[in-house]
């Protein structure tokens, strides 16, 4: 069942690691907003959940996509198959921000939420993250993955519709523009009103 974490030496991680393992707190995220019966603790789960989708997209289609243009057959197409997929989310997303936890719509959109995010996951585990073990050294899947969390904890943590996400990454990091909003408040001390 693990053995898509086991890497040599047990303690480097690859990038195929890194993202697999974002997955299962992704999905554990919303799995919690289902269960819970609290609309505050709701709020509180699909902003974390929210926030790390949008990190985990950022840091694929900056570095993980072009690795699978580069060294997978058909490696464009892909992309663009994983990127209209994330474009589907940004859109669920965007509509939970505004939604009150108490509704029945809320738990509506996160359900719909979870579907499309166990649907790229899907596609990503069962075929591309294969391929890019199959055809990336393992020194470059491990230098993604160094990137790629360097890339997590500077990317925006809001869904942007439209907004090419790498794009938005390079504008959002620049001083002044201003990208620090209620959800890094939340993942730092939740302690805001």
């Amino acid at each position: 069942m693990d053995n898509h974490t086991a890497v040599s030496g047990g303690h480097t991680s690859d990038v195929v690691s890194i993202l697999t393992a974002d997955h299962r707190d992704m999905v554990e995220l919303l799995t919690q907003v289902e269960n819970s019966s609290d609309p505050k603790q709701r709020r509180d789960l699909i902003d974390t959940a929210i926030a790390e989708v949008m990190r985990h997209a950022v840091a694929e289609e900056m570095y993980v996509y072009p690795a699978m243009k580069k060294h997978i057959e058909n490696g464009s197409e892909e992309v663009e198959h994983d990127k209209k997929e994330h474009d589907e989310l940004v859109k669920v997303m965007k509509k939970l921000e505004d939604v009150d936890p108490s509704q029945p719509d809320f738990m509506a959109l996160a359900k719909e939420m979870e579907k499309q995010l166990r649907h790229h996951i899907d596609d990503e585990e069962s075929d591309q993250f294969p391929k890019l073990r199959a055809s990336i050294p393992e020194d470059e899947l491990i230098d993604l993955g160094i990137k790629v969390e360097n890339a997590k904890k500077l990317a925006p943590t809001r869904p942007h519709p439209s907004a090419p996400h790498s794009e938005l990454f390079h504008k959002s990091v620049g001083p002044g523009v201003g990208m620090i909003d209620r959800l890094l408040d939340k993942l730092q001390g939740r302690h805001t009103g």
